[in-house]
This record gives structure tokens, sequence and C-alpha cells, in this order.
């Protein structure tokens, strides 16, 4: 028996989406302001969900327990199997002192925070959303920011800030395939354009970050260094997205944004060393668990045993990311169960899509092609080169379970969260919000980007979720289908640091467990601002003159 969503319950449009926004609501008010633990306010959240499917959109009680299940096995793979397998790496190097080694061989090409972040949180975070997405970025920077010690605030909300500019692009380019296959988009159009309005904030991002951590005099400080590092990323970002595609933008631009660092540093150094690990302002109470000491001059071979680990790592999920290691891994493993009372039997009707749709239901237990599982091989293997047996390697593995058992939790609440509000149609209530906005509509279509990668925490889904109606909005109101596909992706960006599932990544990498409301309340203004920036520049492309030519010729300006 199917059933067909409803997207206005209360016949007005306003209570709808009131009614429609109460489980996120409910969900970031725990987090934020009750100071509630974050697979407890995931688990408000997600009833409040259940709730609202059930007693105002009618969904059937199986079918919204069914969507929350498929939903939870999502947040366990491949989520939650990334995160627990970066971990386990960063506890192994821990354990055995390369760790250490390897953060005083950061210091070594400078001792100033601000540029040690340059290098971490933006390039090399970069070069890892390029390569895997999926919260693989911020579980890397952030840890090693911990190990650095930054502050555990600093280190979790600047590696989130740093994870936008290349979010788009992340996982070899997944989020826009996506985008203009589920939804029809001429793919290379749809990429260069996101082409045309991401590079102008690669090099806004940086300087934000320092900004945020250092303030505006310290920031002025560093600029150079700051302008070479978004530069180097923002040039290669326009140039391989317009006239090569999607699969290896980040890559490229991050390889050459940490060259660009590394030899302008050779030549360049700040008058002032940054010596403060905390966020400025003397709002950071958080206290890091590696207190700051004076870097210790290591051999080379010492310096090269501490970076093996995290270079294989590099290779390994370079390896895993790219579609025909993934095809070859799926033919060997990847079964796919398609959920019963629920696989085809929810239809999405009008206006959201032309003609009455089915929404299917599949899990697919890609466990070999897994990001996490490149991950998971990376670290037994980086594991044996530290010269783990077995034995050591399994005891490590089972103290990492047990360390990161509440984010797990948390993980698969969000998600389940996130899966049933997709399948009830409460987020298309969201959506259809921005949708009649009229004149200001690629304003607020860049912010139903963000609001869908806030709800699910995924560009990619979020993508999914709101391309096509982004492409039917922009049909009727006579604008570039392209350009407004691209905002949806390029204002997504802006919202993967608020998603509960990447605010639970950072706290686990930093180990600061039960504060993911502190670190939501940091990064929500930065947020919602750059998303707003995002959105008057989108406006600009759709209606001002010169932004215009951005849209009308293929190479921009």
């Amino acid at each position: 028996m199917t059933w067909q969503q409803v997207y206005d319950p209360l016949g007005n449009m306003v209570l709808s989406t009131l009614l429609a926004a109460l489980p996120v609501v409910v969900m970031l008010a725990g987090l934020g302001f009750f100071h509630l633990k974050a697979h407890v306010a995931a688990g408000a959240g997600l009833l409040a969900a259940f709730a609202v499917a059930i007693l105002a959109y009618n969904m059937p009680a199986g079918m919204a327990g069914e969507a929350a299940l498929l939903g939870g096995l999502t947040g366990l793979l491949p989520i939650g199997w990334i995160v627990l397998n970066i971990i386990f790496l960063h506890q192994l190097t821990e354990q055995n002192g390369s760790f250490k080694v390897l953060q005083d061989s950061i210091a070594s090409i400078t001792e100033d925070r601000r540029l040690q972040l340059l290098m971490i949180a933006f390039a090399f975070g970069a070069f890892f959303e390029g390569a895997a997405g999926f919260g693989t970025p911020v579980a890397v920077t952030a840890a090693i920011l911990i190990g650095l010690g930054f502050s555990p605030l600093a280190a979790s909300g600047l590696s989130l800030i740093a994870n936008t500019a290349p979010v788009a692009f992340g996982a070899l380019g997944t989020p826009v395939i996506t985008l203009a296959k589920v939804h029809g988009y001429d793919l290379m159009e749809v990429t260069a354009m996101v082409g045309r309005q991401l590079p102008f904030f690669s090099v806004l991002v940086p300087f934000w970050m320092i900004w945020a951590f250092a303030g505006r005099k310290g920031m002025m400080e560093i600029w150079p260094a700051i302008l070479v590092t978004g530069l180097a990323f923002a040039i290669p970002q326009y140039l391989v997205s317009n006239f090569i595609g999607p699969e290896l933008v980040d890559i490229i631009a991050a390889i050459l944004s940490m060259a660009a660092l590394i030899a302008f540093l050779r030549y360049w150094q700040p008058r002032k060393v940054w010596t403060s690990t905390s966020l400025r302002g003397g709002k950071d109470t958080s206290v890091s668990p590696n207190p700051v000491v004076a870097p210790v001059s290591h051999s080379r071979e010492a310096i090269v045993r501490a970076w093996t680990p995290w270079a294989i790592l590099t290779v390994f999920v370079f390896i895993w990311g790219l579609p025909p290691v993934k095809a070859f891994l799926n033919s060997l493993f990847a079964p796919a169960f398609p959920i019963p009372g629920l696989h085809n039997l929810i239809l999405k009707v009008p206006p959201v899509v032309p003609t009455p749709h089915p929404e299917a239901a599949i899990y697919t237990l890609n466990l070999l092609s897994a990001t996490g599982t490149g991950i998971l091989a990376a670290a037994i293997v980086g594991g044996l080169v530290m010269r783990y047996n077995i034995v050591g390697l399994l005891s490590t593995f089972a103290r990492t379970v047990w360390l990161v058992r509440f984010s797990l939790l948390t993980i698969v609440l969000m998600l389940a969260l996130g899966t049933l509000t997709r399948y009830s149609g409460t987020d298309t209530t969201l959506g259809l919000a921005f949708a009649n906005t009229g004149m200001f509509y690629p304003f607020f279509g860049t912010l139903m980007g963000w609001l869908g990668v806030a709800l699910t925490g995924s560009d990619t889904a979020s993508n999914v979720l709101f391309g096509g109606m982004q492409k039917v909005a922009a049909d009727q109101l006579g604008l570039s289908p392209n350009l407004m596909g691209a905002a949806n992706s390029s204002g997504g960006v802006m919202g993967k640091m608020i998603d509960a599932q990447s605010i639970v990544v950072a706290s686990t990498a930093t180990r600061w467990f039960n504060h993911e409301g502190d670190i939501l309340r940091y990064v929500f203004f930065h947020s919602i601002a750059l998303a707003c920036l995002m959105g008057i520049f989108v406006t600009l492309q759709a209606y001002v003159f010169p932004f215009t030519l951005m849209v009308v010729h293929p190479g921009g300006l």
C-alpha cells in the first residue's frame, strides 16, 4: 500500500512550516540551550519527528519506523565507520609516541598557530574532503590540532569552519555528480557554475577562519600567507571545475595550496609569532589535554616514521575514492537490501516533482568500498609499520570502540532523524517555504541548500533532496536552472559546520565529549553569516551586471 506525501498538512503554509521545523528545533535547542548530551538531544528530536510525521502528516507508523531504521543504518555505515577508524589510527599514533614527533615536525615549519591552522585545517583538510568527504577531514584535522595543543573548542570549531570551501567537490566530486545524475542537470555546466561561486569564498574562508581564531589584528599580521593559501586553492578550483570536471577539483587545489604555503614560508614569516592555542576574546574556557610544550628536534628518519601512518592514510583514502576501485570492491561484496514496507511505497508529488514519483529505500552494505574500510586498512598497515602486533591492534581497536560508543549512538539517532524527515516530507515543507519567495528566491534558494545540509549532514543528500525543486522553481521564475542547482550545493557547504553529524565527529576527534552544544553555539553565527553572503553573491549573479556574465558565458568573466 502506497502513501502519498503531504506538504501542507495544516492547510496553512506558515503553520505547517513551523510544525515541520519542530524536530530540528527540539534537537538544536537541546544541544545549544538546554545543554543536553548529544545522544539525548538527538533522541528527543527523533521522538518529535515521529510525532509530527505520524500525527500531523498521517505517515503510517510502520513506515516511520522503517525510515528511521534506514537512517540509523546509514549512520553506522558509512559515517560512524569513518569516525571509529580515524580515531583508531589516531590512538595508535599517540600510544607509540609518533604523534608527538609529527607535532614537532609541523612546529618546525612554523611555530605560529595561525599558520598551522592554514596548513592543517584549511589545506590538509581540503585534501581529505576531496579524497573521502563524509566527515573524514574534520576527524583528521581536529585530531591533529588537539594533538598540537589547540583547545578543544578551537580545534573543533575551526576545523568545521575550514571544511566549507571544498565540500561541494568532496569525495571526488560526489555532490555535484549526484546533483546532475539524479535531477538531469548537465554535469559540466553545473560543475562550472559551482566553480564560479566557490572560489571567492575559498579566498574568504581562510581569512574568516584566522579572524575567528586570532581576531582582526591577528589576521592582518599574516594576511600575505592567508592570501597565498586562499588564491593557491581558489584559482585551481576555478580552472579545474570549469575546464576539466568535478572529480579532482579539491585534490589538485589542496595540494597546490599546501605547496604554495610551505614555499612561501621559506621566504616569509610573521614579525610576531602567535603561540596561543585558544580562541580570541577570552570566551574559550576549554582546556587542551595536550599542554603546549616547546618542540623538540628529531632526526629526519624519526620524522619520516611519524608521518608514515598519515601518508599511508592519504594513499589508501585516495585509492578507495577512485570510482574503478569502488566499482571493483562493490562487485566483490555490496548486497543491497530494499527496506520492506518502505521501498517505492512513498510518493513524492508536485510541485516537488513534475509527476508523482516513488521514493526508493534501499540500504547497501558496501562495507568493502566504504571510506571507513580504507581508513581501517590504513590504520592496520600503519600499525604494523609502527611495530604493533596483532594483539596490540585488537586491544587498541576495542578501546576505541568503547571510547566513541556514545558518539556512534548520536550519529545513528541523528541520521535516523534526518532520514525520517526526508521520507515524511517535513523537510520538503521547509524547502517549499523558501521556494515561495519570488524575486528573492536566489537568496533563499541558496539558504535552502544550507538548510538541506544542516538537516542531512551531507551536501550530496541536500542536492538529492532539493536539486529538483531548485530546477522547477528556477524555470518558473525565469532564472538559470544551473545557477540555482549550483547555489543549492554552494550554499549547502556553509551548512556543513552546523550539521549535527559533523559536530559529533569534531567532538569525538577532540575527545571533548558532551560539549556538542558549545561547538554548535560557536559555529552557528559563522555558518549563517557565510550562507547569507553566498546568497547575496548568487543574487548578484542572477540580476546584477557584471556578475550575470558568469551565468550566460561558459567560462565566466
